[in-house]
């Protein structure tokens, strides 16, 4: 009997197959970039595969890699798993604290230390014994290079394989709700929900043999990138696949990979609609699509200058999306899709297809992934790329899942009879008002966030007569704060926001005020995790002493 295929054996393939073909393009900065073929790539990661045997390291070790997305996050995981170890990826933008956690936590062995932005903060975090390998696009550092080990060192030979049941890596929760918890998922379980997965979502094209090409900017860290993005195009193989350099080249990365399948998350897909609404009125362009003759030249036009002219599909995950907002893109003609995925099923549950793509619903369930609704509402799954289990908390373990084997997602929602799935908020943001009455904040916080005024939001009201709404503006309006003209028109349109979102919710949920928070939520300031979700315990924290005197006020809206 045929063994299943695993990751490692589809990279070998491509190695073989499709030596030739470009696979990962890095920006080297100026505009210059490094094109590394599959057999380039192979090379590379073959000759540090075997310089990190040479450590002696014992069989599954942790190895991990501090770094923002790069060509050689990409080589060094590979190398990683064919020296016989295990990844473990922390994010970029960790403060040294949790640095340390991860590093001490999973018992790392060996640190490759790749693109930062604050290195000089995130040192004290590496314990001062620990090996260090530079890659080649790191700070400066007295370390080993990348590029110096592997001109020294022969390729790693033959197929080095893995048991299914190796783990492949362990990837840490972003922290959203407290302390990370690291996720194990071996080779047999990534490998199956991979190839789930592209067989679902990838186009005939590709299955044809041609090209597609994504951008990868979201953390590597983070479990949705890692599956959609890596894992996907290391089964595909003919993926090519482009890195953004930088926040301030996010837009000519973009114009240069011309994605045909492009990923993001909704704060990202808002700042990209409040963008084009700074350049044309939003009454404005709704106008213009609505005209037969301007509408397919205008949406045209509109996605070439964002760079998603080419995209045959694109998927927001990691929160909500407005079902308002998807349905703007798809008037520009952009097939955007929602998901919903966990870093414990490998971001594979549930996606949206062109036949099952309701706005305000994520879609139906992937194959091989069961989906039910308990008593109290909680969505339970059982996914192919379910988590073998949570890294040295099997107390965490035994409460996660029901005794049948369904995974507590902690995420509220409903299943149509289509088996479409609507998400309605998390179980552990729900609070409940002193009219005793649980109030689900995701919902409302949607509405809230389609106005082009508004960047975010946060509702909360725990204990309060009714819920509160904090709000920060987008980027092009913060500047304007304290300018009163500006102040006058934001507060009439905000008031009439207040009443428009009280008038699609139920009594119990209705908000008695917005306020406008005086600074922006940021991963540097703790108020977002690196998926660009609200810390929502870290913003409550801070507004707390402030509260009182909001409703005291009994103004519609507030500027903090």
């Amino acid at each position: 009997m045929t063994s299943p295929k695993l990751m490692l054996d589809y990279i070998y393939e491509h190695e073989k197959q499709i030596a030739d073909t470009v696979f990962l393009t890095q920006p080297l900065g100026n505009g210059q970039v490094a094109d590394y073929t599959w057999g380039q790539t192979m090379d590379q990661a073959r000759r540090m595969a075997t310089h990190l045997q040479s450590y002696g390291f014992a069989p599954g070790a942790r190895i991990a890699i501090l770094s923002k997305n790069c060509a050689h996050f990409f080589m060094a995981e590979l190398a990683i798993w064919m020296a016989g170890y295990t990844t473990v990826a922390i994010f970029p933008t960790e403060a040294a604290s949790n640095v340390r956690f991860v590093l001490e936590h999973s018992e790392a062995s060996l640190l490759f230390v790749g693109k930062l932005d604050t290195w000089p903060e995130q040192i004290p975090g590496v314990p001062e014994q620990m090996p260090r390998i530079a890659f080649p696009l790191a700070p400066a550092t007295p370390y080993d290079t990348w590029d110096a080990i592997t001109a020294r060192t022969a390729p790693i030979a033959g197929f080095p394989q893995r048991a299914g049941t190796d783990l492949a890596m362990l990837i840490y929760t972003s922290g959203s709700t407290g302390q990370p918890k690291g996720v194990m998922h071996s080779f047999e379980r990534i490998t199956a929900s991979t190839e789930y997965s592209v067989a679902q979502n990838m186009s005939d094209a590709v299955r044809a043999g041609q090209e597609y090409r994504v951008l990868s900017y979201l953390p590597l860290a983070h479990v949705f990138e890692r599956a959609v993005i890596e894992c996907n195009a290391l089964v595909v193989g003919r993926v090519h696949v482009f890195f953004a350099e930088s926040l301030d080249t996010f837009a000519a990365d973009l114009q240069r990979a011309r994605p045909t399948l492009f990923v993001s998350v909704p704060r990202l897909w808002l700042k990209f609609q409040q963008a084009v609404f700074a350049k044309m009125p939003a009454r404005k362009l709704a106008l213009m699509l609505r005209i037969p003759i301007l509408n397919k030249i205008v949406a045209r036009k509109i996605l070439t200058n964002l760079g998603l002219d080419q995209a045959v599909l694109a998927f927001s995950g990691s929160a909500p999306l407005p079902a308002d907002l998807i349905r703007w893109y798809r008037s520009l003609g952009l097939q955007l899709l929602e998901g919903l995925g966990m870093t414990e099923d490998f971001a594979y549950s549930h996606t949206a297809t062109p036949a099952f793509s309701e706005p305000g619903y994520v879609g139906i369930a992937n194959p091989g992934v069961q989906v039910r609704i308990s008593p109290e509402g909680e969505i339970l799954i059982k996914s192919p790329g379910q988590m073998v289990g949570y890294y040295k908390r099997p107390d965490l373990d035994a409460e996660s899942f029901t005794a049948d084997g369904f995974f507590h997602t902690g995420d509220l929602g409903s299943l149509r009879a289509d088996g479409q799935l609507k998400v309605t908020g998390r179980l552990k943001e729900l609070f409940k008002t002193s009219k005793g009455k649980y109030v689900a904040p995701a919902p409302i916080e949607n509405l809230l966030n389609i106005h082009p005024l508004v960047e975010s939001s946060m509702v909360s009201g725990l204990g309060q007569p009714a819920a509160y709404a904090v709000v920060v503006l987008g980027e092009e309006f913060r500047p304007k704060q304290n300018d009163p003209a500006f102040r006058a028109d934001a507060q009439t349109q905000l008031e009439q926001l207040l009443k428009e979102v009280n008038a699609q919710v139920a009594d119990y949920e209705k908000l008695q005020m917005i306020v406008v928070a005086k600074d922006p939520w940021s991963i540097e300031n703790g108020c977002l995790t690196p998926t660009m979700k609200i810390r929502r315990s870290r913003i409550e924290s801070a507004v707390e002493p402030k509260v009182e005197g909001w409703y005291a006020n009994k103004s519609p809206v507030q500027w903090a």
